[in-house]
């Protein structure tokens, strides 16, 4: 074996898998380790590839030998064998960093504590009706290597979370978008929340004065941290409190969008098929977004008018007696839940609880005292839920099960009620992630 082009695969989900076969088709020789159990859709395209590969552990002597490491963002730099590449100097990187280095193509790149896959979406739907040869990657959508492996698209909307920027160096996004940050996943940064603010601002390096950067003025963690970057692309902002002359901005109930001058769009916000001022910044990412892309007008629009939003965020499921249920599982950490509580409307039964990641309830109080008229817990630790609410809620029952949380939820409410999964919490108390989670709520509604 050539050492120089040994090269090791440290999780086999869909960037592993998709690593792992980039890797074999640039002469690569490959190895993929799974502490876990791989899929078996991930072992046939391993063995499709003839690519060696080992699960429910990690064999220490060939993964310390390699020249280099692709690792799975949902791996902890705290991970014993992570620790010891570490210790012994080895490079561990990401997935779209390695696949970044056999593509000549776009990328527009989205991260932010909430909206990136609405808004990634959002703009691949943009793209497609625009008639872009595009690829949808990272978060959200294939693997980003496996498409550079087999694909030849031109350009790439790539979803990015803050463990997939930390294994980046080289990459560069020719457009970066910062929508919002907030305090999330602290459990990976030593519970510091500047230490999460830099990986977000990853996003912006290696960026050149051709390059692209969008955001969101009216954030003010975003705002307070521009000055710390020396950042290279051009700024275009957008907001839903100031005139914005080089972005876009929403007053009056209409956005404005304004590139250089010469690409002036005007919307009604009722116009756009997302509610909400969450999405209402989302959908002014998406419109910057396009217009520097030279997208037409008329596409622009239309793309805004007729998405049709994700699974899992903010879905209406069905209306029974007069109550409507509402997926938004996707809501893991409180800021999401709070864009959730603003945009519903009153009165509310809130099913809420998971893995707590640091949370911080007190933001959502006067959205609670205002709106939420009953509160189901669903977890196995919701004390803090308990100590964050008791007093501004009269009713706040526990429950162990989804199908026990949406019977009390529908106990609970009456006709005109909106009843709520938006759990501010991570999944992984009773379920494998939070799509799992949305659809069981989904089937228990059903199920009434």
């Amino acid at each position: 074996m050539n050492l120089d082009k040994y090269i090791v695969i440290l999780g086999a989900g869909e960037s592993g898998a998709g690593s792992a076969v980039l890797a074999q088709t640039k002469g690569f020789d490959v190895f993929v380790s799974d502490f876990g159990k791989i899929a078996d859709k991930y072992k046939n395209l391993l063995n499709e590839h003839n690519i060696d590969w080992e699960e429910n552990k990690h064999t220490e002597e060939k993964i310390l030998s390699a020249k280099e490491v692709i690792k799975s963002p949902g791996i902890p730099d705290t991970a014993p064998i992570v620790k010891k590449l570490a210790e012994q100097n080895t490079p561990v990187i990401s997935e779209i960093e390695f696949a970044g280095r056999y593509t000549n193509a776009k990328t527009i790149c989205i991260t932010g504590s909430n909206g990136k896959t609405t808004t990634t979406l959002l703009m691949y739907h943009m793209f497609k009706k625009a008639g872009l040869n595009i690829g949808l990657a990272g978060n959200v959508g294939k693997s980003f290597a496996l498409q550079v492996a087999k694909e030849n698209f031109d350009y790439y909307v790539i979803e990015l979370s803050s463990f997939q920027l930390d294994g980046m160096f080289e990459f560069k996004a020719d457009i970066a978008i910062i929508l919002n940050i907030t305090p999330d996943h602290l459990d990976r940064y030593n519970y510091k929340f500047q230490n999460y603010t830099d990986s977000k601002f990853r996003i912006l390096q290696n960026q050149t004065e051709e390059d692209i950067f969008i955001y969101c003025a009216d954030d003010k963690v975003i705002r307070e941290n521009i000055p710390n970057h020396k950042i290279k692309a051009q700024l275009m902002p957008f907001s839903a409190k100031y005139v914005i002359q080089n972005g876009a901005y929403a007053l009056n109930n209409e956005i404005k969008i304004n590139i250089n001058s010469n690409n002036y769009i005007t919307m009604s916000i009722f116009d756009l098929s997302l509610e909400g001022t969450h999405n209402t910044y989302n959908s002014m990412a998406a419109a910057i977004t396009g217009s520097v892309l030279d997208l037409r007008k008329d596409t622009i629009r239309e793309s805004l008018k007729d998405f049709k939003g994700v699974e899992h965020r903010l879905e209406p499921v069905l209306k029974i007696h007069g109550m409507q249920f509402i997926n938004d599982s996707k809501a893991t950490n409180v800021n999401s839940t709070w864009f959730a509580l603003e945009t519903v409307q009153k009165d509310i039964i809130w099913v809420v609880g998971g893995v707590d990641k640091g949370n911080d309830y007190s933001e959502l109080v006067e959205l609670v005292r205002n709106k939420v008229k009953a509160i189901v817990c669903l977890g196995e630790d919701v004390k803090k839920i308990h100590a964050a609410f008791e007093g501004i809620v009269n009713d706040i029952i526990d429950t162990k099960t989804m199908k026990e949380a949406v019977k009390t939820a529908y106990y609970l409410g009456s006709k005109d009620d909106n009843i709520l999964l938006s759990p501010a919490c991570a999944s992984f108390d009773l379920f494998d992630n939070y799509e799992q989670r949305g659809r069981q709520f989904k089937l228990a509604v059903r199920s009434l």
